[in-house]
């Protein structure tokens, strides 16, 4: 896990790439490094953390054995050993999963990216063709964000924040705003929260030439899923699904430095713990962590206490405080550089703060079952219109508003029906009608015949998984610390997105074949949490202990942008609905203080002013 950077084009550049990899010094505090090519077309940077083969030959600008090819690397390819096997004709000098790259890239070109299961963002430098090829993995969990200069130079970065620290003028795009605060969407698209930042989309590639710029995708998980369900048996499906898990958590324990469990009470979390079991052993003590907040109405402790007894894992709980949300919230916005999922991340943050000081650079997490077997509990209000009575036109089930108009395509998901409130979370009335007009509502693409999958895959590339990837980078990288997702391998999420309704889906709960595949795992009398959107008391601390420093932060939004985006008269007036009201959703209020640390955000990483600006 790295930070990385690259300047491209006519110019000077050294000034740049330094300030750009000094920005990204948590990515990667084990080494910095830069490169210039002979021909002053190319500059690489490079922030190590390093996780295999943690001697010196593994840093990074890392060339290919004829030094045509210069790479950056962040992530991790897991599979590199079977590949290098593979490659073994190759003249490899490390034993690093970076150089299977290069080695892959100068055996197959482009294709080299369908042979690895990873995650992963790079920049390939060509001297010899004087191209750059740039890839980011399928499902994103690695960023990679760029700017075009007036005069054709291209930046391209691991977070924003190191091109505004070579020189891009730090200005929010009101449309990836308006977007937000009037639907609640985000990372769905190239299109940041900063004027001339884009955001390399998942599963796509970038090549730059002479000062020509190209995107394609090479990855599309509706297209490797493919139309049809599984029609194979239970038990045949369950096997194969069964040896692809235990493989993609055996792959992501290759490190040489210490890996650790990030664990809730829920049906996720007994998934992975069982599989690390069966991985590892039942005698394996890796450490496992959670989060707490103090408030027995949202911690999980106890059901994590309860999976970890039979197990040497030791346990490490790991507090918010309600005091701590101030001076957090304004180190994780910093970090960010986007608005992020609110006390929930922040309670993650503190996790790898804690990880980091146990000595545990690598944590393992959970993510993506829900999407990929149905879990929500809006995908139960939307089984009668899974079957195969499909539109001829539209390819939509029938029955139901469910096109551009209806809920589900405005944005209508677990993230906007917090705890139980059935109301848009987001309050459009609240902006000017002139920046309301701004916003583009999500109209996700509908691949598959079917509702449910169309849903699922939703989720899993517009919605709620690349938000949570963002959020979950960011926090991690904060603290130097690398977060893999092992229920994100690609073969997993094919295979489940295959699978009929009936096997995801039943009367009152999800994720059906999952739950029969974990009971047969688990120790008997383990029981898992309750499902619920949120594990942090946000609704409650935000009207109650930091009512005042919500307070301080809206009358912060609305001294820089009311009257131009925010309607003060409704933003006043809704504040006062949520501070005396009961069950109100709250993520309307954090979106107001997203908006309110923005500014703060903005001088944080203000450009030196020794390099000229953008």
């Amino acid at each position: 896990m790295c930070g990385i950077a690259g300047i491209f084009g006519a110019g000077p550049k050294r000034a740049r790439l330094d300030a750009m990899v000094a920005s990204q010094r948590h990515r990667g505090p084990d080494a910095d490094s830069a490169f210039e090519d002979a021909s002053g077309l190319a500059a690489l940077g490079h922030n190590r953390l390093a996780i295999i083969d943690l001697s010196p030959a593994g840093r990074q600008p890392m060339f290919s054995h004829d030094g045509r090819l210069a790479l950056v690397f962040n992530g991790e390819i897991y599979n590199y050993i079977e590949l290098r096997d593979e490659l073994s004709d190759y003249p490899f000098r490390t034993r690093t999963d970076s150089e299977v790259i290069l080695a892959a890239y100068d055996r197959w070109g482009a294709a080299c990216l369908d042979r690895f299961i990873g995650m992963f963002a790079f920049l390939l430098w060509d001297g010899f063709e004087r191209r750059l090829f740039a890839a980011r993995d399928r499902f994103g969990v690695k960023p990679l964000h760029y700017h075009v200069r007036p005069d054709g130079m291209l930046l391209v970065a691991s977070e924003i924040k190191a091109l505004h620290a070579a020189g891009v003028a730090a200005e929010p795009d009101p449309v990836a705003w308006s977007t937000y605060l009037a639907y609640g969407h985000h990372d769905y698209s190239g299109r940041t929260f900063w004027q001339g930042v884009s955001s390399l989309p998942a599963g796509h590639s970038l090549t730059w030439t002479a000062g020509r710029l190209e995107i394609a995708r090479w990855y599309d998980l509706a297209e490797r899923s493919g139309p049809a369900c599984d029609e194979r048996p239970v038990a045949v499906v369950e096997e194969e699904y069964l040896s692809l898990v235990r493989e993609s958590v055996g792959l992501r324990f290759r490190a040489d430095v210490p890996v650790g469990i990030n664990l809730s009470g829920g049906l996720d979390s007994s998934m992975l713990l069982a599989v690390v079991q069966s991985v590892q052993g039942s005698d394996s003590d890796v450490s496992a962590f959670t989060f707490v907040t103090g408030d027995p109405a949202y911690d999980e402790l106890p059901w994590v206490r309860l999976m970890l007894e039979r197990t040497r894992h030791p346990l490490i709980a790991c507090e918010l405080a309600v005091g701590d949300v101030p001076a957090l919230a304004e180190s994780v916005a910093a970090s960010e550089d986007e608005p992020f999922g609110g006390l929930p991340t922040l309670a993650y943050a503190r996790l790898f703060e804690r990880a980091r000081a146990q000595g545990v650079i690598v944590l393992l997490d959970g993510q993506g079952m829900d999407e990929q077997w149905a879990g929500y509990d809006y995908y139960r209000e939307n089984a009668a219109l899974t079957g195969c009575a499909t539109s001829p036109i539209t390819g939509e089930a029938q029955g139901g508003n469910m096109g551009p108009g209806g809920n589900v395509a405005q944005g209508f998901s677990p993230a906007n029906l917090i705890q139980g409130v059935t109301r848009s979370p987001t309050r459009p009335e609240c902006l000017t009608p002139e920046f309301r007009a701004l916003a583009q509502p999500l109209d996700a693409p509908r691949p598959f015949p079917d509702r449910l999958r169309n849903l699922q895959y939703r989720d899993a590339m517009f919605t709620k998984i690349p938000r949570a990837l963002r959020f979950n980078d960011r926090a991690s990288m904060r603290s130097s610390t690398e977060l893999r997702e092992p229920f994100l391998d690609h073969r997993l999420f094919e295979l489940a997105l295959r699978q009929p309704p009936d096997r995801k889906i039943g009367a009152d709960t999800g994720k059906l074949l999952l739950r029969q595949m974990v009971a047969r795992m688990v120790p008997h009398g383990v029981v898992t949490a309750p499902k619920r959107p949120l594990q942090t008391p946000q609704r409650e601390w935000l009207r109650g202990p930091l009512n005042q420093w919500a307070r301080d932060r809206i009358d912060g939004a609305l001294g820089q942008f009311g009257g131009s985006w925010l309607d003060t008269t409704a933003v006043e007036t809704s504040f006062r609905s949520y501070r005396d009201a009961g069950d109100e959703s709250s993520f309307h209020i954090w979106q107001w203080i997203g908006l309110g640390m923005m500014p703060r955000t903005i001088h944080a990483v203000a450009a030196p002013s020794s390099l000229d600006m953008c």
